[in-house]
């Protein structure tokens, strides 16, 4: 039959994407979890919910070919390259059986297991096909494993070469037999050897229960002879028998589906034959295509073709080809359909090494805000959002920016809240403002929460092709999401937002949530203060800010920010009364050049040592308590002991000293007027300098010291130049209250949301105050990228499961389920906005990071992973709907 020219509508939406180093070969799916067997032999198994890898064991020591899940979901049966079929138990993963024949039998192609028989059935290449009655196999002799395959003598791989010799066995299969679980040997009365005229490639059970086209269980296979066959199963020992022989060509069949009477067979060359199995008749032939047809599915009316040539082929019940569309780069080995949380997914893997995940239920979506509220429509949204390039420091996005506030907007309406647009002044982008009203009635007791975010971000343009796809396109891939502003900010403001319109429709918004989101947080937040302030009486009493905009320290560890540096950004200017000149033509030390005095005056600023120089500058900051300096450590060794790597915990909690709660003076970059050339004395020279402040700092002060130093200093150079300073913009420092009740709620939503951790507590520590670190040589400091574990954006989730955490190099930490308490810590950056806020409605602010180290905001290849995106909802949830009740 053939295929329309051209698809009439979109392809399937691709959900994500998950990377593995070797070809997936096959797919099978159990409750909410994803099972994969690779080329190299291992058996890997993805959360459905989040795509993390949650298990990973090595089932083979050839590549697995075939998975099969039992009916009641309690078994995994997989086959392999070497021989083997082994039986799993779906949670654990842990070894049950491994049943082998005493035959040469190659490649196990395919498995198959009835539960109502008790009987696993293989498919061969050496064309047999076999089986093994669990129920017998406590009546059986204990096998002799010298009769086990990786005991016996390949004919090929062990035969003698040239001179006799022979090639030496690996030595990872030297003990294979004594892994665990129990060995059956399959007896030689359940083979019927030649069930096909080629290699068994495929077979599937069918019939058995009522209104079935078989009234018995029925095993059917494809074979390389271009038959398939139908065998009775004996209802004692699962013996099978041949019944009907189905033949259409030559050609392999290497695939087969079945859709109540109709079986589907996938053949090389490209065509699939549909048999009505009522009447034994080849009802109609599909052409999908050129490629070999490598695997089938089929679901809810459609039936899908995987081909070897990446292309997925959907067909309606009116076998009419609905979609096409390439969903891999060479072959599809392997695909799966299931329902999860009311979508339809079809899975795909190949041998490029990745499974790709399709929504296969709904297609051709508008990008409107959606009302509801699960985990699926954040998604979408946070897609539609990152797709609006809200890029607040280019003008040429200004309209992108305006864009992003009324979908936000848009959105909080839609769930209930009563919007506005505040303007800011000039040009800046304006401030959404959203109130969603508690349950209960109105009155002066009635609490208010305030969620600050932003929804600008910083520019990604993507010129030097550094990034792994379009930034501005959401994609998943391995449980992250990437995508310039998924993680800074866009992700949890979203997050948020759905957690507070989730409450309003359970009926359990406890107080007043209102968002103030702004467009200019990367530029400073530009304006903000003043629309604030003149909008103080509309936001109306706070009581608790909350606001998440940072990140963990490491991967592993939730956290409580609970301390901010502030900054004063500044702009040094030094200018000539001279044009541009030449230095070998006007060259001379009689000329005041801009780039001297400069050099000069930015030198006063810091000793050698990087202590800053700026007269009182350090006399506001507080000493360090003995608390203070037990929770340094106690965090260092939390991050230590899940990855010694890192080095000594002592070394590592004066860096952490430096980067929090000492101040810091930076010089970004210098630069002067004229051509680049190295000849040029530049008529103005210019440096970008900022000075982080730590608590009790003021920026007033330290502006007004910093203006005095550098003017002093140019005053002594007696120069005919001009100095100018310019102060950019400034952010206050902010120190929370651990204590405090906001703190306190966040920190036990925390724990109920992330449960065991696997870290010290904070006051697990000595009391004892250790001695001073004594003074050495200089070591290169560390920094946030040397928390990630070498992160990037190719790595994989490192869940091994909720209550068994492991490392990315392997450790396992214990499981025991005792709640620990996340990390408090202090950042080295600033957010302008949360010390104002705090200060201008007298109300506590509490900080959650939501994302980890390695999200890599601000840089190429953002990401934030989805767990962290789907459990901050949960966090955010608990706080707005417990907070007001403490």
């Amino acid at each position: 039959m053939a295929r329309p020219d051209r698809r009439a509508r979109d392809p399937p939406t691709l959900f994500h994407k998950v990377k593995n180093e070797r070809s997936i070969l096959t797919l099978a799916v159990c409750e909410a979890r994803l099972f994969a067997g690779t080329q190299s032999g291992d058996i890997l198994v993805w959360s459905l919910d989040t795509y993390e890898r949650l298990h990973s064991v090595k089932a083979h020591y050839r590549s697995v070919l075939s998975l099969y899940v039992s009916k009641a979901q309690g078994l995994l049966f997989s086959s392999a390259g070497d021989a083997i079929v082994n039986v799993w138990c779906t949670h654990s993963l842990g070894r049950l059986f491994s049943i082998y024949s005493t035959y040469d039998v190659g490649d196990v192609f395919c498995v198959a297991y009835s539960a109502l028989l008790e009987t696993v059935y293989l498919g061969a290449q050496n064309t047999s096909i076999q089986w093994y009655n669990l129920s017998d196999k406590d009546n059986r002799p204990t096998p002799d494993l010298a009769r086990h395959p990786f005991n016996r003598n390949h004919r090929f791989f062990d035969s003698s070469g040239p001179g006799g010799s022979r090639t030496p066995r690996p030595a990872s299969t030297a003990d294979a037999p004594s892994g665990e679980g129990q060995h059956l040997e399959i007896d030689k009365k359940d083979i019927v050897q030649y069930a096909h005229n080629g290699y068994t490639y495929c077979m599937l059970l069918a019939g058995g229960s009522k209104g079935d086209t078989f009234e018995h269980e029925t095993l059917i296979s494809g074979g390389g002879d271009g038959t398939v066959k139908i065998w009775s199963l004996d209802e004692v020992d699962g013996a099978i028998s041949e019944l009907k022989t189905l033949e259409s060509g030559d050609d392999s069949v290497l695939a087969l589906v079945l859709d109540d009477t109709l079986l589907y067979s996938g053949r090389l060359g490209g065509d699939i034959n549909v048999w009505d199995l009522e009447t034994y008749q080849l009802v109609r032939r599909i052409e999908s295509g050129t490629a070999d047809v490598l695997t089938l599915c089929v679901g809810h009316g459609s039936l899908f073709s995987g081909n070897a040539d990446g292309v997925v082929n959907q067909f309606t019940s009116r076998y009419e080809c609905m979609h096409e569309w390439r969903a891999h780069q060479h072959l599809i080995l392997a695909s799966v359909m299931t329902v999860h949380h009311g979508k339809r997914i079809l899975a795909t893997g190949g041998n490029d090494d990745c499974i790709a995940i399709w929504n296969v239920g709904e297609t051709n979506q508008e990008a409107q805000p959606s009302t509801t509220t699960d985990n699926d429509e954040l998604l979408n949204s946070l897609s539609q959002l990152v797709a609006l390039r809200t890029v607040s420091s280019k003008p040429e996005y200004a309209q992108d920016c305006r864009r992003g506030a009324s979908w936000l907007k848009s959105l909080l309406k839609d769930f209930g809240a009563d919007t506005e647009m505040l303007s800011t002044a000039g040009n800046t982008n304006p401030v959404v403002f959203a109130r969603f009203k508690n349950r209960g009635t109105r009155s002066k007791q009635a609490k208010t929460i305030l969620f600050y975010g932003h929804y600008d971000v910083v520019p990604a343009e993507n010129k030097q092709q550094l990034w792994a796809s379009d930034p501005f396109m959401m994609r998943g891939v391995n449980g992250y999401l990437y995508g310039r502003g998924v993680s800074d900010n866009k992700g949890p403001v979203l997050a948020a937002i759905y957690a507070v319109a989730e409450l309003v429709t359970e009926k359990r918004l406890n107080s007043d949530v209102v968002f103030l989101i702004e467009g200019e947080e990367e530029c400073g937040s530009r304006g903000f203060q003043e629309t604030v302030k003149r909008n103080k009486d509309k936001i109306g009493v706070i009581d608790w800010i909350l606001l998440a905009n940072s990140y963990w320290l490491d991967d592993d560890i939730p956290c409580l920010t609970y301390g901010l540096r502030g900054v004063v950004h500044a702009t040094v200017e030094v200018t000539s009364q001279r044009a541009n000149l030449h230095s070998g033509v006007d060259g001379s030390q009689r000329i005041n050049e801009a780039m001297k005095d400069l050099v000069s005056i930015l030198a006063v600023l810091s000793d050698t040592d990087g202590r800053i120089k700026i007269p009182g500058f350090y006399d506001p900051v507080l000493p360090l308590t003995r608390d203070e300096d037990r929770s340094y450590t106690a965090i260092s060794k939390a991050l230590i002991s899940r990855d010694p790597s890192r080095g000594d915990a002592r070394q590592l909690a004066e860096q952490l000293k430096g980067r929090w709660r000492e101040p810091s003076l930076t010089i970004h970059r210098i630069n002067s007027s004229g051509p680049t050339g190295s000849s040029v004395i530049p008529h103005t020279a210019t440096a970008t300098i900022s000075v982080r402040l730590v608590p009790r700092q003021r920026t007033s002060g330290v502006q007004e010291a910093l203006k005095q130093i550098l003017q002093a200093a140019f005053a002594k150079l007696d120069t005919t130049n001009k100095l100018s300073i310019t102060i950019n913009h400034t952010a206050e420092p902010w120190l929370g209250i651990q204590t405090n009740e906001i703190f306190q709620t966040l920190q036990e939503a925390v724990v109920d949301v992330w449960g065991p951790v696997g870290h010290q507590r904070r006051g697990s520590v000595p009391a004892a105050m250790k001695a001073p670190l004594k003074p050495r040589a200089k070591t290169t400091p560390g920094t946030s990228a040397s928390l990630t574990n070498g992160s990037d954006h190719h790595s994989q989730a490192t869940a091994d499961s909720p209550t068994s955490p492991v490392s990315p190099n392997g450790f396992r930490f214990p499981t025991e389920q005792q709640s620990w308490k996340p990390l408090f810590i202090r950042e080295g950056g600033s957010i302008p906005a949360i010390r104002f806020l705090e200060q201008e409605f007298e109300a506590p602010a509490a900080h959650l990071p939501c994302g980890q180290a390695s999200d890599k905001a601000h840089l190429d290849n953002e990401r934030l992973r989805l767990s962290n995106l789907y459990k901050s909802k949960e966090i955010f949830k608990r706080v707005f709907r417990d907070l007001p009740l403490r």
